[in-house]
């Protein structure tokens, strides 16, 4: 068996889901995603114990493109997150979507498989086919099922695709002149070039436009806020949970062992630029009375950290990435979920418009509270060993950016806990909050259970994968 049938079952998903109709579509579509994260799973286990599951065969001759996917640690650990993730949120939109529900479950499943796809790809050009398809499925989600003023919502979507469309396209470039210098897009071909140092340079510049963009990192954020406040609830989860981290991911895998000069020179300024991004988005989340936009904003300082971590070089900024980009993906996931549930009880996601709602649901208040407590990273959760070993990271490169990405910590815990007290605390609201059902409370137990679990044990990430990030942090630090 190999990881190709993973991405064979999100596939027959999406078809098998849209020729369901409407009312069988998310009850298929949960099945697909719970079968693909067992395999997936099942896959992991064979690869950790020494067996090849990895694919790779001819597809097109001129020009040279393999249909090539790989499987190690790394990358079945964000498929894992992936897979984990895709029922939760599905699981999270159960009878609340009843408008073309086939067509958004099948959207669902079709955007699944395209960033599996994205994590998996050993060549460089079937990794870009599956990178640009992971933008159409959202694309019409947001599009056609999101909220607030259409003609707003169609402006910022499509500002949102044009981006990262366009961003995406420097990337495409890079890989197309790679090609011609080896002849192949295959990943390893890619690390063994000697590239001279003005090569590295545009190399790495257009790894980082695509990226940048998709993280996002200041000042290629402009478009995150209004387009997670706009897409439906699962959309955003989509977006914050799982797709911003195909970008993180791309840094490990493709961009740092490709170009691993400019990463070195410039490493204080990325540094510098990506904690930037911490204080600026924890700053604005500060500021917001929007429930929607202030947890955007709040994932725009977390990511910023993670990629922060990403670029110190060392084998503890990129464990510990890898780590927070697992934790972030469950903890934003639900808390966005969190604020669905909010809106769809008071139809509304101004923080003003609520308060109170403790008095009526001390379940759901509990699990809101375990979430924003893990969300501030406290210790014993999962959030804690990711953000330790990269602010770690940071502190092994200089202090002083440990010192100011710790701020994440200390405005976090502000903010989130202000939402909380503002959101859940207070006077008993005059509007009716009806407790959550058996539904709701599974979905964030799921979440907690495992924010909680891997907070005390996160041995077996750490240990899966491990042995690929010190094999691409060597490869970086033995390279011109």
């Amino acid at each position: 068996m190999d990881v190709l049938i993973i991405l064979i079952t999100l596939l027959i998903g999406a078809a098998a889901t849209y020729f369901a109709g409407d009312k069988l579509a998310s009850k298929v579509a949960a099945f697909f995603s719970l079968a693909a994260f067992g395999l997936t799973l099942y896959i992991s286990y064979l690869q950790s114990n020494g067996v090849e599951v990895g694919y790779t065969r001819p597809w097109i001759r001129v020009p040279n493109i393999q249909f090539s996917f790989l499987a190690d640690g790394l990358s079945l650990t964000m498929v894992l997150l992936t897979t984990a993730l895709a029922p939760i949120i599905i699981l999270s939109t159960f009878k609340k979507v009843q408008n073309k529900a086939k067509s958004f479950y099948g959207l669902i499943m079709l955007m699944v498989f395209a960033m599996a796809g994205t994590f998996l790809s050993g060549d460089g050009l079937l990794y870009y086919i599956f990178w640009e398809l992971s933008l159409i499925p959202i694309y019409f989600i947001a599009l056609i099922w999101g909220g607030g003023e259409a003609e707003a919502r169609k402006k910022d979507v499509v500002k949102f695709f044009i981006y990262t469309f366009a961003g995406s396209l420097f990337m495409l470039v890079a890989f197309v002149y790679l090609y011609q210098k080896t002849g192949s897009f295959l990943n390893y071909t890619f690390l063994r070039l000697q590239l001279n140092g003005t090569e590295q340079f545009w190399i790495f510049f257009a790894f980082f436009i695509a990226y940048a963009i998709k993280i996002p990192i200041i000042p290629f954020h402009t478009w995150q806020a209004n387009v997670y406040q706009k897409a439906p609830t699962a959309g955003t989860m989509l977006l914050s949970g799982i797709m911003l981290k195909m970008a993180i991911y791309s840094i490990i895998r493709w961009q740092l062992p490709i170009a691993p000069a400019p990463a070195k020179e410039y490493m204080y300024p990325l540094i510098a630029l990506c904690i930037a991004g911490v204080i600026y988005g924890s700053i604005l989340a500060l500021k917001q009375q929007d429930l929607k936009k202030l947890l955007a904003y709040s994932s725009l300082a977390h990511v910023g950290l993670i990629a922060a971590g990403v670029y110190t070089l060392t084998i503890d900024g990129l464990r510990g990435a890898v780590l927070q980009m697992v934790a972030h993906g469950f903890v934003v996931v639900g808390l966005f979920y969190a604020a669905e549930i909010i809106q769809r009880r008071y139809n509304t996601t101004e923080i003003s418009e609520m308060g109170g709602i403790r008095v009526q649901t001390p379940r759901f208040t509990s699990m809101l509270m375990i979430l924003v407590l893990a969300s501030v990273a406290l210790p014993s959760t999962f959030n804690f060993v990711g953000e330790f070993e990269v602010l770690y990271s940071l502190a092994q490169t200089h202090i002083w950016f440990a010192i100011l990405g710790g701020t994440t910590i200390i405005l976090g815990a502000f903010y989130m806990l202000k939402m909380f007290q503002q959101v859940m605390l207070g006077e008993q609201n005059t509007k009716v909050f009806a407790d959550v059902t058996f539904g709701e409370g599974f979905v964030f137990v799921l979440i907690i259970g495992v924010l909680l679990f891997f907070g005390l044990y996160p041995k077996p990430i750490v240990n899966f994968v491990s042995p690929v990030l010190e094999n691409i942090i060597l490869h970086i630090k033995t390279s011109n």
